[in-house]
């Protein structure tokens, strides 16, 4: 099997060899290998439930691949909601053509990403469409969390909360126009995709009162923090000195007129806490691998109220606006 082809999404022979021989291998479970046309399971719990779909270009890019980035944003988008990742849906849309080695490459990661969290595909469908009807893969992924920390929302915000990104923002963002530009950066600018369960469940076990936390994907940090002074009807004020940036991220921004606050993270998260419980949130943080940079950015306040401003080292301040446009398309 060198590629794909038109009879591999048939339903037939080809289709079920490609189930076996490689879904299979490498997504196995019990539920799974059931092959029924619904999975079926039990839960006693109230859920988080999500869905995505990734058509990110390239598919394969410093730092991941659109297998990897499909797990770890779904699982991300459970785990913000305070819900232990459980169980997840997959569906490919390919290309004809597409390599099958490509494919395996794609598979192996997310089985790989899967481990990280326990999470497990436990149904799922494969369509291959005609050359010229994709780009070459296209991935859905619906999740399924159970909430083990009840109370995460944007509207939870007070004055006085303090706001906490676990580590450099923009990553994802940046690496992903640079390749797709062939834009040739000094340093090692690679994505930050990962899967942020481990980092939340550290935070959850200790105790953190979590007012609210989201991983800044499109739009960014921007996008988070202008949708929570609104829906928490508060004014947010950021020290822009405090926000942790690469410089290969800056440089690139530099280059093509780009703010790093609006540009897409995979790995990272915000949070906002009690201000009590700052240090302790942000000890944890930055004693595990996934939240080695953080620092604590800003914090609620009564002024500026549905506005986040930042805060210049020279005491001057201006608005951060809200993303607008579509400056980089196809980031997941």
């Amino acid at each position: 099997m060198k590629q794909i082809l038109l009879s591999h999404g048939g339903g037939g022979e080809e289709t079920q060899k490609l189930i076996k021989e490689l879904f299979f291998k490498h997504f196995s479970n019990p539920i799974l290998e059931k092959m029924e046309d619904a999975a079926v399971f039990e839960t006693n719990s109230k859920l988080a439930f999500t869905t995505d779909s990734f058509t990110v270009s390239p598919i394969f890019f410093k730092g991941g691949n659109i297998g990897k980035l499909a797990i770890a944003g779904t699982v991300n988008d459970i785990s913000m909601m305070g819900a232990r990742p459980k169980y997840l849906s997959c569906s490919f849309i390919i290309e004809e053509g597409l390599p099958f080695e490509d494919l395996e490459r794609i598979v192996s990661s997310m089985a790989q990403e899967m481990k990280k969290s326990g999470v497990h595909i436990i149904t799922g469908d494969t369509k291959v469409v005609p050359k010229g009807s994709a780009d070459r893969i296209f991935i859905n992924t619906t999740g399924i969390g159970e909430i083990v920390y009840e109370g995460i929302s944007a509207h939870n915000i007070q004055e006085g909360d303090i706001i906490i990104t676990s580590g450099t923002i923009g990553d994802h963002g940046a690496c992903i126009m640079a390749q797709r530009e062939e834009i040739d950066m000094e340093g090692e600018l690679q994505s930050d995709c990962e899967t942020l369960w481990p980092l939340v469940e550290a935070l959850i076990k200790e105790n953190i009162t979590i007012k609210a936390m989201r991983d800044p994907t499109r739009g960014g940090l921007s996008a988070v923090l202008n949708e929570w002074a609104e829906q928490s009807n508060i004014g947010i004020e950021i020290e822009e000195e405090n926000i942790p940036v690469k410089d290969e991220v800056q440089g690139l921004c530099e280059l093509l007129g780009l703010e790093p606050y609006t540009l897409a993270n995979e790995g990272k998260l915000i949070i906002a806490v009690p201000q009590e419980e700052a240090e302790k949130t942000l000890s944890i943080m930055k004693n595990h691998p996934l939240g080695k940079d953080a620092q604590i950015i800003g914090k609620a306040v009564s002024d500026y109220t549905g506005k986040v401003i930042l805060k210049s080292p020279y005491g001057s301040k201006r608005i951060m606006e809200p993303p607008a446009g579509e400056l980089l398309p196809r980031i997941c």
